[in-house]
């Protein structure tokens, strides 16, 4: 619609992102929401696991690449969650 070249769930955490910011009183409107959000997650997955086994069949030559792809993924999110939590947990004097 905005022709953007964001996907539109980044366009919407970002605008969720920054009405928190600007209204913090906002967090206890909605947070059952979320909370109740939290507690189905599991299933938002479905769709993209029916989506992978449905393209099985085309990527099977590829596996070897995805596999790459997935465990260089996975090692660079748990790189940058420690160091986003190292830089955000309070310091030895701040406690």
């Amino acid at each position: 619609m905005l022709h953007l070249p964001v996907p539109g769930p980044v366009i919407g955490m970002l605008l969720l992102f920054a009405a928190l910011l600007a209204a913090p009183a906002l967090q206890r409107k909605i947070e059952a929401d979320a909370n109740e959000l939290l507690r189905h997650l599991s299933l938002l997955f479905v769709p993209a696991g029916v989506g992978i086994v449905a393209a099985a069949s085309s990527s099977s030559g590829h596996w070897l690449a995805l596999l790459a792809g997935l465990m260089g993924s996975t090692l660079l999110t748990l790189a940058v969650t420690a160091l986003v939590l190292r830089a955000a947990s309070p310091k030895d004097g701040d406690v």
